[in-house]
């Protein structure tokens, strides 16, 4: 019920707003289990690829958005328990990974769309990066639900780091045909299969984004755009100094003379 209301509430202003264009939305069965798989530029790809769908889908977010205290914190849970989102408790890799897996197997098993992003983390430059093998792969092999790969597209433009107000302009969603990984069938303990079925999806993602594929995950992009900006702000403190120090020195100079 919780979820109906805010899909009314958030996803009828948004397609009217921004009226994102869709196309492919005939692979999404009309009844059960199905994983879809998609491409992560924006904070607003969970709620556009929702906002076009009858079905629920559920994602996993991370468990801060529900354990903030005080009155915001408590919003903000709501917020994404009503769009349908799970918390997952990211203290711990492995322990964040297997609790992925069990919610989506949970919501696979309730006949219902289990929506994730197999990069792990929104693009930081609007590349589609590696596919993190372990989530995605595992949950399609465990359930042997069908993967839906999605693309989002110039969601990103939509609201970029550090503005404030959003863009008004239409984000498109591209859906492919459904994947079927039965012939993997008991193999979920095989790193080798995991891979490929990953970097499988994955292609299928670049074909429908048209993005651009970095064989890295995003998280070690990130971690490297970080670095770089780092030292770069410290290098144009040390030519700042520098400088300081070079028109110091002429000035004393000048007055010696």
């Amino acid at each position: 019920m919780l979820y109906g209301a805010m899909k009314v509430a958030i996803g009828g202003p948004l397609k009217v707003t921004f009226r994102p264009w869709v196309e492919g939305l005939e692979y999404i069965p009309a009844e059960g289990p199905a994983i879809l798989a998609s491409n992560h530029l924006s904070f607003s790809d969970s709620f556009f690829l929702p906002a076009i769908l009858d079905r629920k889908v559920t994602f996993i977010a991370k468990a801060e958005y529900f354990t903030t205290p005080g009155v915001k914190g408590r919003l903000t849970a709501a917020f994404f328990k009503g769009v349908g989102q799970l918390p997952v408790d990211r203290s711990g890799a492995r322990g964040a990974g297997e609790a992925a897996i069990k919610s989506g197997i949970d919501v696979l098993e309730r006949g219902e769309l289990f929506g994730i992003y197999p990069e792990g983390t929104r693009s930081p430059d609007g590349r589609l990066y590696r596919g993190k093998p372990g989530g995605l792969a595992r949950v399609a092999l465990a359930t042997g639900a069908p993967v839906i790969p999605v693309a989002m597209i110039d969601t990103e433009k939509i609201q970029p780091p550090g503005k404030v107000l959003p863009k008004v302009m239409r984000p498109g969603i591209r859906i492919g045909k459904p994947l079927d990984f039965s012939r993997y069938q008991g193999m979920d303990h095989d790193r080798f299969v995991l891979r490929a079925l990953t970097d499988e999806v994955m292609y299928e993602i670049m074909k429908l984004s048209g993005q651009e594929y970095v064989d890295m995950y995003a998280t070690a992009a990130k971690r490297q755009i970080a670095e770089a900006t780092k030292a770069e702000k410290e290098a144009g403190k040390a030519a700042k100094a520098a400088l300081a120090q070079a028109e110091k020195d002429q000035a004393k100079k000048e007055h010696e003379q």
